[in-house]
């Protein structure tokens, strides 16, 4: 049966609060993703100081090198799980490749929970490692594709939003045990909760619907057109929408294949500015302070308890900025956010250093020290991480969005994983010095961004990618600042 224009605008403003209350629904569903990954990279750092414990002490007896080992683990298989993820969530769409993921959050939890070895650890960090690399690669990109032009933004933003309260739920977690159970196998306990976001993904999945965007390029077109309906509140935006997703999935079939779009100039262009984005965003050395801040405050002589507990400032600070950021992005371009993130992050890393190398031992130095950690987390969470996370939904052609945004999102992590292999052996061979390191590094990063990174904001999905394919088909020199 038809529906008509007038049904469809009845039906849109009647529900207009419903319309919103399913887009709030699917994001949550999606981000339960988004906490899993949060929960995981954070509840390392609590549980690192107990698993360092001997083995007749509930530990797993771990040097600095296995330290290190088991930490990027999971890094290492978030980059293989993002860019197998891509492929999946081309060929079975986005909904599906999210389910799949949610039991290998669920079985990577249990396994490193029950772990009794560092090789069975390191294994089981590497399962629940391609869950976090895939659903870190899946959901913004399910996001974007769910929420329209509009609320594309602030919506995809909840992605980081949920990553850090994650993180902030695992510091929470790790400095209640720690204070509370004063038991060497806490850590146990620690891992064990990562599950429930697992759980809560996969049954989220059955009740939110699949990727309009992903539907059209298959051609189901009435099914898109359904899922739209339940998703638009304004007709108008449906048919302009649904216009521009069928023109350009016209286009994809009628242009070159995907393989041969792979060897196109301007979209290995686009890929390699995916790949110096992952530079960017793991070079600042964020997880080297997420990971690692009790080590880092346990050098200025704080106790265990006490540095733990201070991470909690961490996630405080990352909550509250990623919240700044969702305002933020929906009035600035991302170049200018990001420009102004990489010159505080720069700043912060220059005077952390200054502090621990040239002040002595003391309550004033832990304090210095902090502060210049939590205002540096405070301008990554909200000038760097939530504008990266946006650009890996929205800059890619729909037809290799998948592939290529799981490549660019593999390549972060493997990133990832470089930086939290190498900070501790970097931090015993050159100390604190490690800091002006990363400050040097991140001034290239801020070169990078100033001359090759478009600006994508006010532009729908098909509109970014005419816009990207005209710019790196002509030169990549340049970064266009286009509003």
């Amino acid at each position: 049966m038809k529906h008509s224009p007038q049904a469809a605008s009845d039906e849109s403003g009647s529900n207009k609060f419903t319309v919103q209350q399913r887009l709030f629904f699917v994001v949550l569903v999606a981000t339960m993703g988004a906490l899993a990954y949060g929960y995981d990279t954070g509840i390392i750092s609590g549980a690192l100081p107990y698993m360092t414990l001997p083995a007749d002490r509930g530990g797993l007896n771990l040097t600095p090198f296995t330290e290190g080992l088991i930490t990027s683990s999971l890094t290492f298989g978030s980059a293989v799980g993002a860019f197998i993820s891509g492929y999946v969530s081309d060929r079975f769409g986005r909904r599906i490749t999210l389910r799949s993921l949610a039991l290998l959050f669920v079985a990577g939890a249990l396994g490193t929970t029950l772990a009794p070895n560092i090789e069975i650890m390191v294994a089981m960090r590497f399962i629940l490692g391609i869950a976090v690399g895939g659903g870190s690669s899946t959901v913004p990109v399910f996001i974007a594709e769910i929420a329209g032009p509009k609320r594309r933004a602030p919506l995809v933003s909840r992605n980081e939003l949920m990553i850090v309260s994650g993180q902030l739920l695992a510091y929470v977690v790790s400095a209640a045990m720690s204070l509370l159970l004063h038991d060497g196998s806490m850590w146990r306990y620690m891992l064990a909760l990562a599950m429930i976001p697992g759980v809560m993904l996969f049954i989220g999945t059955f009740f939110v619907p699949a990727s309009p965007h992903w539907m059209v390029s298959e051609g189901r077109f009435k099914e898109a057109l359904r899922i739209m309906r339940k998703l638009r509140e304004n007709p108008r935006e449906i048919k302009k929408e649904m216009a521009e997703m069928r023109q350009n999935a016209q286009q994809a079939r009628q242009g070159p294949a995907p393989r041969e779009l792979l060897k196109e100039k301007w979209v290995i262009r686009l890929l390699l500015v995916g790949f110096g984005m992952g530079i960017v965003l793991q070079f600042t050395g964020v997880n080297a302070f997420m990971y690692y801040t009790p080590i880092i405050l346990k050098s200025t002589g704080l106790g265990t308890s006490a540095a733990i507990a201070a991470t909690i400032g961490n996630g405080i600070v990352s909550v509250i900025a990623t919240f700044a950021g969702i305002k933020a992005i929906g009035h600035f371009g991302r170049r200018p956010i990001l420009l102004t993130g990489l010159t505080i992050v720069i700043t912060m890393q220059l005077m952390l250093g200054a502090v621990l190398v040239f002040m002595p031992h003391n309550l004033t130095q832990s304090l210095l020290a902090l502060a210049c950690i939590l205002v540096f987390l405070f301008f990554m969470q909200m000038c760097i991480s939530p504008v990266y996370w946006l650009l890996m939904s929205e800059l890619f052609p729909m037809q290799l969005r998948g592939v290529l945004t799981g490549s660019a999102v593999s390549f972060q992590w493997v990133c990832n994983a470089i930086v939290a292999f190498v900070f501790p052996p970097l931090l015993s061979l050159v100390g604190n010095s490690a800091f002006f390191i990363f400050a040097a590094i991140n001034v290239g990063s801020f070169i990078f961004v100033a001359l090759a990174l478009p600006e994508t904001r006010g532009k729908s999905l098909e509109e970014i990618e005419a816009h990207v394919r005209e710019h790196f088909g002509e030169s990549i020199k340049t970064a266009s600042v286009a509003e």
